[in-house]
């Protein structure tokens, strides 16, 4: 996803770790712990389930997303592009999930990008001042154009980053 105009101004408090720009996207569906075997067969049905042309939208606000008393995803919630978005997560995301032996999930889509998480050690002191700090991003003049698909998995180094890119695919290819 290529962002423009994003600022994470003031600088995040302790214990909340923000994603690089390389780590920033919107799910279109979690696999999570399945083989390479299984992501790999969910990743060929990409071509027959996400046929759609790039999407051009905008963020509205920072929520916390998670455990409703103990959140630790901030992320930026789409405005412009919502409905594109949340199209594509619900046509594709059930036959991925299917097609990797992954649970489904029931969930209407909520497009969104994670900026940061909150870490698992930090204090109830700490997680307040990082919700207070999500609640003071600005994303009025932040937009982004969703032009690929792409199977991630986690970074080799997670110290420099927390994700890569296993395969990747443009839209309306």
């Amino acid at each position: 996803m290529q962002v423009e105009g994003l600022r994470l101004v003031p600088e995040p408090p302790p214990r909340v770790r923000v994603f690089g720009s390389a780590d920033r996207h919107c799910t279109l569906g979690f696999l999570g712990s399945v083989t390479e075997a299984d992501a790999r067969r969910a990743w060929s049905r990409v071509p027959d389930l996400v046929n759609s042309e790039a999407v051009t939208g905008s963020f509205v606000e920072v929520k916390p997303l998670g455990n409703p008393r103990k959140p630790s995803a901030l992320s930026a919630m789409v405005g412009d592009g919502r409905e594109s978005l949340s199209a594509i997560i619900e046509h594709a995301r059930g036959p991925l999930l299917e097609a990797a032996g992954a649970p489904p999930d029931e969930r209407p889509p909520l497009p969104h990008m994670t900026l940061a998480r909150i870490q698992r050690r930090a204090s109830a002191g700490e997680r307040r001042a990082a919700l207070r700090w999500a609640e003071s991003l600005k994303l009025a003049d932040t937009s982004f154009v969703a032009s690929s698909v792409a199977l991630y998995t986690w970074a080799d180094d997670r110290r420099e980053r927390l994700f890569q890119i296993v395969e990747q695919r443009g839209l309306g290819a």
